[in-house]
């Protein structure tokens, strides 16, 4: 088939990867080839256990804490707020226990597959040295925060992911680079970090390149199914023809999705970090700073300090000054941090209110596959969205039920 995939992030690269392992005659079409694309600024984490939504029960009483702390985990930008409402209801009525155990079983299928689909991704590009898989670890400043997410590590232990609890001097034993703050640990095996996200991007592009796939640059902005084909209008005044298109333009795919007659709640979650070239201390593994909802990765380039939730939309000017603020509460827990000749960025999270995936057919529209949506696991659950937008051309979807992230859950 003829295939147009829009989206040049690392999603919409494994689909292109996936479909041209199937003999599919590949097209990329991105807005911003050139540019800072989302996925290579990531944590560097494939967060595998990661399965429950961010709602939880009583999660909106520390919403007004978190909006006055110039160091919290949240910011909403007056402007925005407004056109936020649909989604922030939507993400509240995903935190009842019902929800959150119906949302984590659906995360569990995809994400019990990632060394699976990733592995092969890996060795195609040439990068299979550059994953580790030595666990990771979360942290807290109190024992009452611990407690507050015990009953969420005995859902992830239910869903095939282990964990071990550590005492403040095991985990300084394990990360001799943490400050006495920290009260309590949990050691997660299951999590890995690739060397350098960016270097998996470019190697993807690489590859298909080298497969004879073409790349476009220019902006998709509409997108019209017809009986026999389907036309994509671009940016540039042309129109494209394919026998199928993929949506996996992360945060900028709702406004596809309506072209084609489909809503979805869909928000870019702004992420912010800082990567320190010279940090002055070591680090084995992930860290996840679970009451300040920031992470540490050790990189290729460096220590990556990263986390907050900004919600402003798609178009307004980045506050740089959120990734300053990660640095600074880094250097609360990390002893000896030099935080100098930091790098700053920014990237627009594709994310649903209930913490899933947008993967299927658009419904009664045939010829449109949407790809987005993963919010903070794009990364751990690309190669395995790739593995499953190819199957739903075959029909094998490796025994996943793809009811769960069909689009048609926000029609309701």
């Amino acid at each position: 088939m003829r295939i147009v995939v829009i989206g040049a992030g690392v999603v919409g690269l494994a689909c292109a990867r996936a479909l041209v392992h199937d003999g599919h005659a590949v097209r990329v079409v991105e807005r911003a080839l050139a540019g800072d694309r989302t996925s290579f600024g990531n944590a560097g984490g494939l967060a595998v256990s990661e399965i429950a939504p961010a709602s939880a029960p009583g999660l909106w009483k520390n919403v007004p804490r978190w909006l006055v702390d110039p160091l919290g985990p949240l910011s909403i930008r007056p402007g925005h707020a407004l056109r936020l409402l649909p989604w922030l209801r939507r993400f509240l009525a995903s935190g009842t226990p019902a929800e959150i155990a119906r949302i984590s079983a659906a995360n569990a299928a995809l994400n019990r597959r990632v060394y699976d689909d990733i592995l092969p991704l890996l060795a195609d590009v040439g990068l299979s040295g550059d994953l580790r898989r030595d666990g990771a670890l979360t942290l807290y400043e109190s024992e009452e925060g611990f407690e507050a997410e015990r009953t969420d590590w005995e859902r992830r232990a239910a869903h095939g992911f282990p964990h071990e609890v550590l005492s403040r001097e095991e985990a300084r034993a394990m990360e001799p680079a943490l400050s006495p703050r920290i009260a309590r640990a949990v050691f997660d095996p299951a999590w890995g970090i690739v060397a350098d996200p960016r270097r998996i991007v470019e190697g993807l592009e690489a590859w298909l390149r080298a497969k004879e796939v073409a790349f476009h640059e220019a902006e998709a902005v509409a997108i019209e199914p017809k009986l026999d084909r389907v036309s994509v209008a671009l940016g540039d005044g042309t129109t494209g023809d394919a026998d199928l298109v993929v949506v996996a333009a992360g945060a900028w795919s709702a406004r596809l999705a309506a072209s084609v007659g489909d809503p979805v709640l869909l928000e870019s979650e702004r992420g912010y970090n800082v990567t320190i070239p010279r940090p002055n201390i070591a680090l084995a593994r992930q860290l996840v700073f679970a009451e300040r909802k920031f992470v540490a990765t050790p990189l290729a380039p460096g220590l990556r300090i990263g986390g907050a939730a900004e919600f402003a939309g798609l178009d307004a000017p980045a506050r740089l000054d959120r990734a300053d603020a990660l640095a600074r509460l880094a250097r609360v827990y990390l002893r000896d941090l030099d935080t100098r000749g930091g790098t700053r960025w920014m990237g627009q999270r594709p994310s649903t209110p209930d913490g899933l995936p947008v993967i299927g057919w658009s419904p009664g529209k045939g010829r449109v596959i949407y790809a987005f949506g993963h919010g903070h696991l794009g990364l751990t659950q690309a190669a395995t969205t790739g593995r499953l937008v190819a199957g739903l051309l075959t029909g094998d979807t490796a025994g996943v039920d793809m009811t769960p992230y069909a689009i048609s859950r926000f029609a309701r």
